[in-house]
């Protein structure tokens, strides 16, 4: 049978780990030391790529001046590295570490187990400044100088208790990446350079640990094998919970048509302003605005209008996709916005469910097929 467990990671008291691996938090890192050999295959500017050597991995909050001057010069965000591991106790020839601006105790940690199989998935996660697509508009081009903010970052940290060929730790990059990628689809998180749904942060960062000495030697670490299954699930669960720890991104706060329809950039005010352009004069003054905001919002929480823009703006999704021709998708978009709730009163509701399905069909304005 398999179990999944969320551990509390306290500040300044070690947990230790079934692998055997000691964690500890302090007010700007989480240190994970090893009890012995251990082999790491890591994104870190320090020792990064596949390791034999190392003793420890750290993961660590930048302030955002040191953020700032370490990414001013080619070379800097690895002295930079380097110096934070001698502050926190690892030799820096025998540790990597991540660096992230969110806050330590906002790390989330679950252990997945099947038999005497473990994954322990170590995550903080913020996707609110730097949440991306892949294939979205790039910040900037590397040329041995660019500067790259950290912003939000998603920092995973894997423990395996199984001893992996170098190959099998790779293919556990991408089963988590890809798991990653599953839990900000599930909670639709928004890109901010375009109006896809991200797949991640441009920051983010990712260690894998796998024990040489296990009497366990697995060689599949994709998505067909249980080892594949318990890295998905652990970091699945891992950032949906440091998300909401670090960014309050949760289901319940998505549950809100104002927060759908920011991914595509429209705001209280675009609404306003195409509730007076749709033809309603009386809704002119200060007075006016003010309670048509306050209905807006309570009516942007009932279920039943989240269901209905949810459903609207997957079929602005398929037609930017390619999968709708947008006639029919802007057609659809308002039978859906304008059918249903008629149990609900009030006199902006019609003119509501308008507003919206113009604001959305106007999306579609570039995905025309």
């Amino acid at each position: 049978m398999m179990h999944m467990n969320e551990i509390t990671l306290p500040r300044k008291q070690p947990v230790s780990f079934a692998s055997g691996e000691t964690v500890e938090r302090s007010d700007d890192a989480v240190v994970i030391r090893f009890p012995g050999r251990r082999n790491v295959l890591s994104t870190s500017w320090m020792n990064g790529g596949y390791r034999e050597d190392l003793v420890a991995v750290f993961n660590h909050q930048i302030s955002l001046e040191a953020c700032d001057t370490c990414h001013a010069g080619n070379g800097s965000v690895q002295l930079y590295l380097e110096g934070v591991a001698r502050s926190l106790g690892p030799d820096p020839e025998t540790a990597t570490g991540l660096i992230t601006r969110a806050e330590m105790k906002n790390t989330a940690i679950v252990t997945g187990s099947f038999r005497d199989l473990t994954v322990t998935a170590i995550v903080t996660a913020g996707i609110e400044k730097n949440g991306g697509r892949a294939g979205d508009p790039a910040s900037y081009y590397e040329n041995g100088d660019s500067v790259e903010p950290v912003g939000g970052t998603i920092n995973t940290i894997l423990l395996i208790n199984a001893d992996l060929p170098e190959y099998a730790m790779t293919r556990a990059v991408m089963t988590a990446t890809e798991a990653k990628t599953v839990a900000l689809q599930q909670l639709m998180a928004r890109s901010i350079y375009s109006t896809g749904i991200a797949t991640g942060s441009g920051t983010d960062m990712i260690v894998i640990v796998a024990d040489p000495g296990s009497s366990r030697h697995l060689t599949n670490t994709g998505k067909h094998s249980k080892l594949g299954e318990l890295i998905g699930l652990a970091v699945i669960r891992a950032t949906t919970a440091a998300l909401e720890m670090e960014t309050s991104l949760s289901p319940a706060s998505q549950r809100n048509v104002l927060v759908r329809l920011s991914r595509f950039g429209v705001t209280e005010e675009d609404l306003w302003n195409a509730a007076v352009q749709a033809g309603s004069p009386e809704l002119t003054g200060r007075e006016d605005r003010g309670r048509f905001l306050q209905y807006l919002k309570h009516w942007a929480q009932e279920s039943g209008t989240v269901a209905r823009a949810a459903a609207a703006l997957h079929v602005v999704d398929e037609a930017e996709w390619g999968l709708l021709p947008g006639d029919t998708a802007r057609d659809t978009i308002i039978r859906i916005l304008h059918e249903g709730e008629t149990n609900i009163p009030g006199r902006d509701e019609p003119l509501l469910r308008c507003v919206i399905s113009l604001l959305i069909s106007g999306c579609l304005r570039n995905y025309h097929r």
